[in-house]
């Protein structure tokens, strides 16, 4: 089912002890809702994206930001991504 919340951002960042203010879940890395709080952190199944600040995320040119966040060709194909997974 689409468009169902869930908590796996926020068990994945304390499962891979990332460190994340607000960590946000999308299993294919793509669609996220808008982050918050700082450092955010956005996972797909595989691994990770962190930004430390609020500044480097509005800054990342692999993202579409309006009212959400848009990644084309998901976080794994952004620099900085963090595979746990494989």
């Amino acid at each position: 089912m689409t468009g169902v919340k869930t908590d796996s951002g926020y068990h994945l960042n304390e499962e891979w002890n990332v460190g994340a203010r607000h960590a946000l879940f999308h299993k294919e890395g793509t669609f996220y809702m808008l982050l918050e709080r700082f450092p955010v952190a956005l996972f797909d199944t595989n691994g990770y994206l962190l930004f430390q600040t609020e500044e480097e995320y509005l800054s990342c040119q692999y993202l579409e930001i309006d009212e959400r966040v848009n990644v084309r060709g998901g976080i794994s194909a952004v620099p900085g991504y963090v595979q746990v997974h494989k």
